[in-house]
């Protein structure tokens, strides 16, 4: 530990003081401290300038009044420095409001000539305050670029799915799809061939429906990998979601929509229908519910979605479960897009999803456009 002490770099000290006499008594009482320092004096602004400019200073120490100005405006041209040393007052005459009022600007701290005593402390408490701080910002700038590159390794992950989706769609509708249509045209050919033989009829008859339940499911499929109805628009889009929603849960669904057609650029629309479908997959598995609304609307520039449910409602701290990735993922999805989810939920009184994106300036003109006709 001495060695380390000993390897250490001497603290920096800017000392603006226009009496020589007290830089020598503060010298001084930091060598009598034990204080390893190294201690330059400047008397006006100027100097106070160019030293500012040269190699960082571990803190300033200034009186306050000085030869035609204060510490006032040397705390002034330190504040531009971007990562400004610790600001230490020591005078002889100092009122405590201007001591305070120093204080609140950002000072560190201050001390009385007549209690110099005390400066060596009030530094070294004035280094380790502003370090603290320098490693509190230093924590935040690495978590917010963490987190910067947490946000754009999802968006690069929901690119990717969509595009693995997209290429699964594809495959089941081209290799699939092709061949479910061949063996459809091979049945018919059995069947026109077969007129006088009931038990091949009945074998006809249930190979095609396995096969229309195989066509109806590599549909579905393809639908949930990559809506085409996406192509004809938003509204249409949610309106065929709660559709088949109703249709397979029995749920009572109403969409209600602003505008028949609502126009967002694709990317936008995906993510609108992504938060759909979740928010009605949550609904199906978890609510119990009995009535489901979808509410669409593009005012005042955002895209809103509103997905409520009449069911069971969430338990209190479920949003915050480690493996509540369903909602968590759409809150990262909307974040792509610069927008941003809510989910409000009381126990017994249901659940609401709201996703909000703030519509681009192209989308808005065409909005603004649609209004006008």
């Amino acid at each position: 530990m001495a060695d380390d002490a000993a390897a250490a770099p001497p603290i920096r000290i800017l000392h603006l003081e226009d009496s020589e006499i007290d830089h020598q008594l503060v010298a001084l009482t930091l060598r009598r401290h034990g204080m390893a320092c190294s201690l330059a004096r400047v008397e006006t602004l100027d100097e106070f300038a160019r030293a500012l400019a040269g190699p960082p200073w571990s803190l300033i120490l200034a009186d306050y009044h000085l030869g035609g100005f204060t510490a006032l405006d040397a705390w002034a041209l330190s504040r531009a420095q971007e990562h400004r040393p610790p600001f230490v007052l020591l005078s002889g005459a100092i009122g405590e409001t201007v001591a305070v009022e120093a204080i609140r600007l950002g000072f560190s701290d201050y001390v009385l000539k007549d209690h110099i005593g005390q400066l060596p402390h009030v530094i070294e408490r004035a280094l380790e305050v502003w370090q603290a701080r320098r490693d509190k910002a230093r924590a935040h700038a690495e978590l917010a670029e963490s987190e910067r590159r947490l946000a754009a390794l999802a968006e690069h992950l929901q690119t990717s799915i969509e595009q693995e989706r997209a290429a699964i769609a594809r495959e089941v509708h081209d290799d699939i799809g092709g061949s479910l249509a061949a063996i459809r045209l091979d049945l018919a050919w059995i069947a026109r061939h077969s007129q006088g033989d009931a038990a091949m009829q009945s074998h006809v008859a249930a190979a095609a429906d396995m096969l229309q339940h195989a066509l109806s499911a590599s549909q579905r499929i393809m639908m949930n990998l990559r809506p085409p109805i996406l192509d004809q628009g938003l509204v249409a889009a949610i309106g065929w979601l709660a559709e088949a929603f109703e249709r397979r849960t029995g749920v009572a669904t109403t969409v209600r929509a602003a505008r028949e057609r609502i126009e967002v650029d694709k990317q936008l629309a995906l993510v609108a229908y992504r938060t759909a479908q979740e928010a009605l997959t949550n609904a199906a598995k978890y609510a119990g519910c009995s009535r489901v609304t979808i509410e669409l609307s593009d005012a005042e520039g955002v895209l809103t979605l509103e997905v409520s449910d009449d069911g069971c409602g969430l338990a209190p701290g479920a949003l915050a479960k480690p493996r509540s990735f369903g909602l968590r993922g759409l809150a990262e999805r909307a974040r792509t897009v610069d927008g941003w989810l809510d989910v409000s939920s009381q126990p017994g009184r249901g659940t609401t999803v709201i996703l909000s994106i703030p519509l681009h300036a192209e989308a808005a003109e065409r909005v603004a456009a649609g209004e006008a006709e």
